[in-house]
This record gives structure tokens, C-alpha cells and sequence, in this order.
């Protein structure tokens, strides 16, 4: 069974969800996650042509393949907070 279905937008006041909304923007507008962004689109675009089949991954940019989108966005089951990246 899916486990989609149990998203949950999380229950924030206008001004709480303004804020976090430019948090999220300027964190993703740095050096290094334009950078990172860039590579994993590259990667995506080859894997494609070589006939990969990438549907469900992600670029892991530490192991440098693509794994699962579950491994990756989980830290590799030692959580986000623990698993700093290089």
C-alpha cells in the first residue's frame, strides 16, 4: 500500500508560512545547492540517454550513484539531523 496518502501539510500560521517560505528560497538559492541541483540535473539527463532506468531515485551526491528516494532523503537510516553531507 502507498504511503502517499499520509502527507501532511504542516499547520502553519501566514506569517510562520511566509517565513519558512523564504528560508526554503534562500537556502536553495546558495552556492552550493545551485551547484548540487545542476549536477543531479546533468546526471538525471545521462543516465536517461545510456537507457538507465532511474524512475523512484536520486542522485546520492556522497556515493556518487543513484539510490532510492527513500535512502537518500532519509540519511541512509541514520536520520537528516545525524547525516552530514561532504
Amino acid at each position: 500500500m502507498s504511503r502517499n496518502y499520509m502527507h501532511m501539510a504542516q499547520k502553519l500560521s501566514r506569517t510562520a508560512r511566509a517565513a519558512k517560505k523564504a528560508r526554503d528560497l534562500r537556502e536553495a538559492k546558495t552556492k552550493r545547492r545551485t551547484t548540487m541541483r545542476a549536477e543531479n540535473q546533468k546526471k538525471r539527463r545521462e543516465a536517461i540517454a545510456k537507457g538507465q532506468d532511474i524512475r523512484g531515485k536520486d542522485y546520492d551526491h556522497n556515493s556518487k550513484r543513484f539510490v532510492s528516494v527513500k535512502t537518500n532523503r532519509g540519511g541512509h537510516g541514520r536520520g537528516t539531523k545525524k547525516y552530514n553531507t561532504k
